[in-house]
């Protein structure tokens, strides 16, 4: 490991001075132009679409789409004081267990104060310059109902918007009312982009938008349905959250000091639909793939990576691992994640263009046991009454619609919920990891007793707590979780085979 006797301070002045090996911006930042307004500064973002826009910088190409930065969470505010004092820069540090690669990225120009008067944020969407709204808000902050998976009108969200849209709090309350002031003013629609982990996230998007609208004013809803474009994308690379761990490794083998790096995985994947208002940067000569559907791209990635994380998450917590490289080396838990994929995940999924799922699906085991990535299983863990109806519940749906066994998703269900009890195998306290976790660990205690109970939430499981084979399938594993722990659940799962009908490839 190459030590430092100082590490460089990350700003623009000392891009020069930057240690060997660490690749610069090769363009000057004030050459850059805004085109994008993004919503949601967290690290995917910056893994992720800004550093394809950096490649596209760097090659002297599309500098009037450099990305202004914005938010509406109280957390966004230290972000961007982290982020301003190092002149928007972000140490980008791409690992493979073998080689690692660094990178600074400039491709933010500017990033609006979250908070208080919303008028900085309105004045730019209304800027003629910004074709593309982009969003990395989470998957829980479309304002959805969890069973239904449909806009969610009553949520409160919406309802504040709606009554005081011209002084807007939430992320779609801002759009609406910059595309209400576009539209008063002429000024040409923008597009909406969502990079967030939705199956046909730019139609959620789309019904969030037009939502609020309709109940603002129907005129205006027409005008964004007929207009505005909210293209679907598949994005993917695997980026845990920045901790003191990363900034101090940052320091010591790399030696650059940055307040808010990102450390990801080499592996990187964006699938957009070629859908636009008004034009886009050439994303394609950087490696985005566009396509008419990205439907079938979607579908493999959240049913199979994000399930397949899902999956591992919680057996590993009950386990007492920390770190998804260290479930990966679990035998049990690898073994678990596999056969579930195998038997009742990829048979789901339909073919996708110019892929191979079973190629896919060892990729995405390879990729979770990446030593260097660091990617906790809490990460994983988090806002499960969200993901769960996204990554596994859907899954489950089309497998009892299709007469197929569930055995291995009602365990996964299961684990999720004794994760949600409070305690590991071992005794340990699970801290609150769920916007709604009061409620879950209210409900797990007494699932204990009678599984239905957790079953019984319909917000999240819909028409499927209802379902005999799902109920009994998701009880029996719970009971056994509850008699014999997760490691004789484990292997006795393993044990058992896949039923016949499910051995297609």
């Amino acid at each position: 490991m190459r030590m430092f006797p100082g590490p460089v301070a990350l700003s623009l002045a000392t891009l020069a001075s930057l240690p060997q090996g660490v690749h610069a911006p090769r363009y000057e930042r004030q050459s850059l132009r805004a085109g994008i307004l993004h919503v949601g500064v967290g690290n995917f973002h910056r893994a992720h679409q800004a550093a394809y826009l950096d490649d596209r910088f760097n090659a002297g190409a599309d500098v009037d789409w450099a990305i202004v930065g914005a938010g509406v969470r109280e957390t966004d505010r230290a972000m961007r004081r982290d982020l301003v004092a190092q002149d928007l820069l972000t140490t980008v540090v791409a690992q493979e267990a073998t080689h690692a690669r660094v990178r600074v990225t400039g491709a933010m120009i500017d990033f609006i104060e979250p908070g208080g008067d919303s008028e900085a944020l309105l004045a730019t969407l209304t800027d003629p310059a910004i074709r593309i709204v982009s969003l990395t808000i989470t998957e829980g902050g479309y304002c959805i109902d969890p069973a239904t998976q449909r806009f969610d009108a009553a949520h409160p969200e919406i309802v504040a918007d709606a009554a005081d849209i011209a002084h807007p709090r939430g992320t779609f309350g801002l759009i609406v009312a910059g595309l209400q002031r576009r539209r008063a003013a002429g000024v040409a629609p923008c597009t909406v982009m969502s990079c967030d982990n939705l199956p046909g996230n730019g139609d959620v998007a789309r019904d969030a938008v037009t939502g609020l609208a309709r109940l603002v004013d129907p005129g205006l809803a027409r005008w964004i349905e007929d207009r505005v474009a909210f293209p679907n994308s598949m994005v993917d690379r695997i980026t845990p959250a920045t901790t003191a761990r990363e900034i101090a490794h940052l320091e010591t083998t790399y030696g650059i000091h940055d307040a808010r790096p990102v450390f990801c995985e080499d592996y990187r994947q964006w699938v957009l639909e070629d859908r636009f208002s008004a034009g886009r940067p050439r994303l394609e000569e950087v490696g985005v793939q566009f396509v008419a559907d990205v439907a079938p791209f979607e579908l493999m990635k959240i049913r199979i990576l994000n399930g397949g994380h899902a999956a591992l998450a919680y057996p590993a917590a009950l386990l007492d691992i920390a770190f998804v490289h260290e479930a990966m080396d679990e035998p049990l838990v690898r073994g678990f994640v596999a056969k579930l994929l195998d038997d009742e995940i990829v048979p789901t999924v339909p073919p996708v263009p110019s892929t191979d799922l079973r190629q896919y699906r060892t990729s995405v085991l390879r990729r979770f046991a990446n030593p260097r990535i660091g990617d906790t299983v809490r990460r994983l863990c988090h806002d499960g009454s969200n993901r769960q109806p996204k990554f596994i519940l859907p899954t489950v749906a089309d497998r009892l619609r299709e007469g197929r066994g569930v055995d291995g998703l009602a365990l996964a269900g299961a684990l999720w919920c004794r994760y949600c009890f409070g305690t590991s195998d071992s005794g340990v306290a699970i801290a609150p990891n769920d916007p709604s976790w009061r409620q879950l660990t209210a409900r797990a205690h007494e699932a204990r007793r009678d599984p239905r109970a957790w079953l019984s939430m319909r917000d999240i499981f819909g028409d499927l707590g209802d379902d005999p084979r799902y109920v009994t399938a998701f009880s029996r594993a719970l009971g056994t979780l509850w008699r014999d722990g997760t490691r004789a659940t484990l292997t006795r799962y393993l044990d058992e085979k896949a039923p016949k009908q499910d051995t297609r490839s």
